[in-house]
């Protein structure tokens, strides 16, 4: 049987300072055992209140990287932060990682959250969603048209042009990863796909529904048809030696996981395809090659009921 929605993994952030070398074994394993995409967030640095400081690796740069040394699985960002680039030198960069990856890459989008990485960094975190909109308006123009001339009072982009176009016509498919009533009517007019991050929805299918039917209803609000946006979402996955997924919101605690179990994964795969899941970013708790490796007796029973 053909598999029932698309797996992907969520690659480190911030649970421990991990390598390329070991990113880059992380990639290869992903396609040796069977999943379908490779995901990245969008984050440059966190403060903890009991803990020292930590920051990924910049994650265009792990992108093209990412698309280089991998041949079959999808790519995404989950989900980039608009409002931490020029929205045009965005969409040229997206556009440049999708030809790397030969037609792979999924533009997943925000507004981001995090006031601390906008302060240290110099960016405005101030009228957040105004400035999504802005840069979300310049984006998805260079990449569907190939140019834009745009004036805003947050970004500008006059006769701008997106050369080379990107190698896909209409450039890399769009996903939105927000639960704002704002961000949505803003988005979901023009997206490929909708995400979930799994503390959203309190990582199972019950949580799960009643998101479904609010992005069902934003999507006719919007005048578009819901059938029209697939549906992703982020879940929590915990192995043998979970300790506990660190992450950079420390002012919300994480749901319980998904066992690690073959039966139980697939169980859960299959619970949220038959809710209108197409594709899934698990969050492996621990991070390691062995959790991914582990994944493999998953999706065989995945794809076999």
């Amino acid at each position: 049987m053909a598999r029932p929605l698309k797996v992907g993994i969520q690659l480190p952030e911030v649970e421990r300072e991990v390598g390329w070398k070991e990113l880059r074994r992380m990639a290869e394993t992903a396609e040796a055992v069977g999943l379908d995409s490779l995901w990245v967030g969008d984050h440059l640095l966190y403060h903890f209140p009991d803990a020292l400081p930590r920051g990924p690796w910049e994650a265009w740069s792990l992108l093209a990287g990412l698309a280089a040394v991998t041949r079959r699985v999808e790519i995404g960002s989950l989900v980039a932060c608009a409002n931490f680039h020029n929205p045009a030198v965005l969409a040229k960069v997206a556009a440049a990682v999708d030809d790397i990856s030969a037609g792979r890459l999924i533009l997943g989008l925000g507004a981001g959250w995090n006031q601390t990485e906008f302060e240290a960094f110099g960016v405005p975190f101030d009228h957040r969603v105004s400035r999504f909109d802005e840069a979300f308006t310049i984006i998805r123009g260079l990449l569907a048209d190939g140019r834009v001339d745009y004036r805003g009072a947050y970004y500008s982009a006059p006769d701008c042009e997106l050369l080379p176009r990107p190698s896909r016509p209409g450039g890399p498919p769009l996903m939105v990863g927000s639960m704002g009533e704002r961000m949505l009517g803003i988005t979901l007019p023009h997206v490929s796909a909708w995400n979930a991050w799994h503390r959203w929805f309190g990582n199972t299918v019950q949580g799960y529904r009643p998101m479904r039917d609010a992005v069902d209803a934003a999507c006719r609000a919007a005048g578009r048809d819901p059938a029209e946006v697939a549906r992703t979402v982020a879940l929590l996955v915990a192995f043998a030696g979970a300790t506990g997924r660190q992450s950079g919101d420390v002012t919300e605690e994480d749901p319980d996981p998904i066992k690690g179990t073959p039966e139980l994964v697939a169980a859960a795969l299959r619970s949220f395809a038959a809710e209108g899941v197409s594709h899934v970013q698990l969050v492996l708790d621990p991070i390691t090659i062995e959790s991914i490796e582990a994944l493999r007796p998953a999706l065989t029973e995945l794809d076999a009921t």
